[in-house]
């Protein structure tokens, strides 16, 4: 199906663009092969296996949280399959072995009840710490060194009876953050633990690497990870989410009506809550193609969905005409943290998933239906 039958689909749809997913791509590739470092596509953000294949000939493998992500990464995306659980389950630690190469553990007291048994089947194994290090500026929800946090053993809480059993250390504390901030973050990583590192294999720095942005300051990314290797003489691991999708998927909805309640409004067919819930968990606005900040454009609308829940609400924006009933509105940057978060509260169906290739073909990859809703339901 051409590009100019893109009007025709029906809405909502996400929609990955591969001309931009092969930019950023190449980006991590070329970042990847200039630091000497391993590049991990970490699939809580992103875990469209269609493209999987593609990505495999740029980066070296998946990170997962659990295994159903490490049995998806192992089998549809191959290379190295790392495993991160703040508390693995007994009844799925057997399975987990057959899919992971590299088990991070919470806790030096998970390393001891599970690390032996890694050990035995021929994986490598390492801690997640915390270096208690925040640099992040109003995302408390994803700051793993925030007060409490569960994420990572702490300077306080780590074991040194473990040491033995660790082939890497671990830590993530980003959120689609510039190398600055990792720079500042290493610092605290060494202060507290680099004296652990000497003789380990690998040191993963986590995700939250805004790589592919445009005024992301790779030199930098690249002078840490060298820096690190030649000290520590250490296999180096990056797992961005983000970066690898980054402005390279979108969100096509449809008006269904307007009303008026003190302001304009706009009812699409898509979903905050059920389609793009971290509209809300974060929150945050999303970008809107041809759209304005409220009053910046002639005609301000806020954009709602159609549950019945009362704050289904994307945000406002405004536009050059008005709105009216079958206008398309175009979410971009809908790739990361969408499809991997959609559910169907309210009984809203899930928006289909379509491609568009290098020569502008749009497919539809799947469409779901009414017993994707009833099938989780008893």
């Amino acid at each position: 199906m051409g590009t100019q039958n893109m009007e025709a689909l029906r809405t909502p749809y996400f929609m990955v663009d591969e001309k931009r997913l092969v930019r950023n791509l190449k980006i991590l590739k070329e970042t990847s092969e200039r630091a000497g470092c391993k590049i991990l596509l970490a699939q809580k953000a992103f875990s469209m296996y269609t493209v999987y294949p593609l990505m495999r000939k740029y980066l070296a493998g998946t990170t997962a949280s659990g295994l159903y992500e490490a049995k998806l990464g192992a089998g549809y995306f191959g290379g190295e399959t790392h495993i991160f659980s703040p508390a693995y389950r007994e009844d799925e630690f057997e399975e987990i072995l057959k899919y992971a190469d590299d088990l991070v553990f919470n806790s030096p007291v998970q390393v001891k009840r599970f690390g032996p048994r890694a050990k035995d089947a021929g994986k490598l194994i390492g801690l997640r710490v915390n270096p208690e290090c925040s640099t992040q500026d109003g995302h408390e929800i994803y700051d793993p060194c925030a007060f409490g946090s569960r994420l990572g053993t702490t300077l306080a809480n780590f074991d040194e009876s473990i040491l033995p059993l660790l082939d890497g250390l671990h830590f993530h504390t980003l959120c689609e953050q510039n190398s600055d901030a990792l720079e500042v973050t290493v610092q605290a990583f060494e202060e507290k633990f680099g004296k652990y590192l000497y003789g380990m294999k690998w040191l993963n720095l986590g995700g939250g690497h805004h790589i592919t942005r445009e005024d992301y300051d790779i030199e930098r990314l690249i002078r840490i990870v060298k820096q690190l290797r030649e000290k520590y003489h250490v296999e180096v691991y990056l797992e961005p989410g983000e970066a690898a999708v980054l402005n390279a998927g979108f969100l096509v909805s449809r008006v269904l009506e307007t009303v008026k309640n003190g302001i304009d409004i706009a009812i699409l067919d898509t979903s905050a809550a059920c389609h793009m819930p971290d509209v809300l968990e974060m929150p945050y606005r999303p970008p809107v193609r041809d759209s304005g900040q409220p009053q910046e454009k002639e005609y301000t609308y806020r954009l709602g969905g159609p549950t019945c829940l009362a704050g289904d609400v994307i945000g406002d924006y405004s536009f050059d005409r008005p709105l009216v009933p079958g206008d398309l509105v175009i979410f971009e940057d809908m790739a990361l943290y969408t499809m991997v978060k959609t559910n169907t509260f309210n009984g809203m169906p899930l928006p289909s998933i379509a491609y568009r290739d290098a020569a502008g073909e749009i497919s539809i990859v799947k469409t779901f239906g009414y017993e994707d809703f009833r099938m989780r339901l008893s």
